[in-house]
């Protein structure tokens, strides 16, 4: 049997008129809409992995004996980090679901083996580093003089105010943003940890320095790109030519990893999740509360935002520093 991960289809049988072939089309499009594109990608490409090296085995692939996917995971382990083991888990997973079989990666084997390779491995995450507020100074200062810079300075302070996520930065509208006395409220309609859209609203305040105001950054954006409605973040060429498409969130991090000057940073430390983590670790350095800092984020678990609280605060609240050394 055949299943669709790119699509998240569920396998499903039956129709043979018009009504049941509608009824089948209108099931696969709500269900496409379950998982987030990237999860869906990036699933697609576990699932193909996982296939591919199931025949070069002589093993089924659907469905998988628990056996074969145990030493999968253990010749994994070899060459991959845990969260990349532990996402393909989750693609042999959902396409047994879908498929309508009992996921093997639920059996005791599987798990003992899993549990063993985050043991031996650790299961810590290797995070990007933070832009810190001299940092993104750093970084404005390289821009260019042209439509290009005002673009790039408009995403790189609003990406940072209000530590978006990169998807939630790229979707942003125009008519998402309204301009207030004291600075801009920005509506975020989606995002990873609200996919069904609830959507919530942040306050961008105005900065203290004309330089570092995302406020006025906009300002300055939106009159330079002539818009008014549509995508607020859109490519441009060589010339300063607006595209038609929006951003895509790659290119946030294509733009804070050029902004960074070679000389003193290597951009293989940073990402476009750099400019969030910079806000609530700035922020914590400071003192901002938790609730705060997650009001901003739309962080949803404290565990994540305390990672970067922890940061902000190696030196702030250390007990070494206490001491008289």
């Amino acid at each position: 049997m055949e299943v669709t991960i790119h699509g998240m289809q569920p396998a499903l049988s039956g129709g043979g008129n018009l009504f049941a072939d509608a009824g089948e089309q209108m099931v696969r499009d709500y269900a496409s809409q379950a998982k987030a594109a990237n999860t869906l990608r990036a699933y697609a490409a576990d699932w193909r992995h996982f296939t591919a090296w199931c025949r070069s085995h002589s093993a089924a692939a659907l469905p998988a004996p628990p056996v074969a996917v145990s030493v999968y995971l253990a010749e994994l382990a070899a060459t991959v980090r845990v969260s990349t083991i532990t996402r393909r888990i989750s693609a042999i997973s959902q396409a047994h679901q879908l498929a309508g079989y009992a996921s093997p990666t639920a059996a005791a084997a599987v798990r003992t083996v899993l549990a063993g390779i985050r043991r031996a491995k650790g299961v810590a995450p290797r995070m990007k580093k933070p832009i810190l507020l001299d940092d993104l100074r750093t970084m404005l200062e390289g821009l260019p003089d042209n439509r290009i810079g005002l673009r790039d300075r408009a995403l790189l302070l609003l990406g940072f105010a209000g530590g978006f996520r990169r998807s939630e930065l790229v979707g942003l509208d125009w008519e998402d943003i309204e301009f207030t006395a004291e600075g801009a409220i920005v509506t975020i309609r989606r995002s990873k940890t609200d996919p069904e859209g609830q959507g919530r609203r942040l306050g961008i305040p105005h900065g203290r320095n004309a330089t570092t105001c995302p406020v006025r950054a906009l300002r300055a954006w939106s009159a330079a790109a002539g818009k008014a409605d549509g995508a607020v973040f859109l490519p441009l060429d060589r010339h300063g030519k607006l595209g038609a498409r929006r951003l895509s969130d790659r290119a946030v991090a294509r733009i804070v990893k050029r902004s960074l000057p070679e000389d003193r940073y290597n951009p293989a430390d940073y990402a476009g999740h750099s400019l969030r983590a910079g806000l609530a670790t700035c922020a914590a350095m400071e003192g901002a509360s938790e609730r705060s800092i997650m009001r901003q984020t739309g962080h949803r678990s404290l565990a994540v935002l305390r990672r970067y609280i922890r940061e902000g605060t190696l030196f702030r609240e250390n007990a070494a520093a206490t001491t008289g050394l």
